[in-house]
């Protein structure tokens, strides 16, 4: 079996919204692609609240939801572990949001539209309802990916992407190892320096009413720096997995 389409969507104690989520990404597959096979593949990454009950309740109720719990690896491990699946799953595009309820499903179309014109496409959130510590360290991301690749990604780590398959899997192939504090700042570099165009699509992103903000356990300047290191080593790796991800 091969699937049309398959959403990737990490999931850290969201047992407040997580069913409202689930239910409104299942349906939206449902109504958009009827005919087609489509799955929300939710990735539980060791949550220490009811997250695991409530979605181990819904994958017995709900025909297109597919649920993997992995102990606790992170944000960036857990949404690894759904691109994964979603290969195993031989999807013919990949599609990565969050648990969080902070994103509108309506938004999915622009870009959808566009996948015949890239193989890699983001959204940004066009006014981003975080916490100061968020905004900075996507400024903090942002200024680096200028200075030490020569390019420029409106927002390189968002949680609203969709990519073709067989391109995500060139880009999988290229990943860091070992696995990189957030890798989807790294897909995006790869993408956007192969030759895709990521369009920067605006979205929309919402208040977060419920669960809590995991960054924040993490001191900030642990984070900016952890990270400015990983990018300014993988810039010696860039061409050669370039070259790799055009062949």
């Amino acid at each position: 079996m091969s699937y049309l389409l398959s959403i990737v969507m990490p999931a850290y104690n969201e047992q407040d919204c997580i069913e409202k989520v689930v239910y409104n990404w299942t349906n939206f597959l449902k109504n958009k692609f009827p005919n087609d096979n489509t799955t929300l593949i939710v990735i539980n990454d060791g949550s220490k609240d009811n997250t695991k009950v409530l979605l181990d309740k819904l994958q017995r109720e709900v025909t297109n939801l597919t649920v993997i719990n992995q102990k606790n690896g992170g944000h960036g491990n857990a949404v690894v572990n759904g691109y994964r699946k979603a290969l195993e799953l031989n999807s013919e595009y990949v599609f990565q949001t969050d648990s969080d309820d902070q994103f509108v499903s309506d938004d999915f179309d622009k870009l959808w539209n566009k996948r015949s014109q890239s193989q890699f496409i983001l959204g940004y959130r066009e006014v981003r309802h975080d916490a100061g510590v968020r905004l900075f360290i996507t400024k903090f991301l942002r200024g680096t990916i200028s200075t030490v690749y020569g390019t420029f990604i409106m927002d390189s780590n968002i949680p609203f992407r969709l990519i073709k398959g067989t391109f995500l899997q060139k880009l999988m192939n290229q990943l860091p190892d070992p696995e990189p504090f957030a890798p989807n700042i790294f897909l995006s570099v790869m993408a956007k320096k192969s030759g895709q165009e990521l369009f920067d699509i605006p979205i929309t992103h919402k208040d977060r009413e419920t669960g809590t903000v995991s960054i924040v356990k993490w001191n900030l300047w642990k984070v900016c720096i952890r990270s400015f290191k990983e990018l300014l080593r993988f810039r010696l790796e860039l061409n050669k997995k370039v070259k790799a991800i055009r062949a």
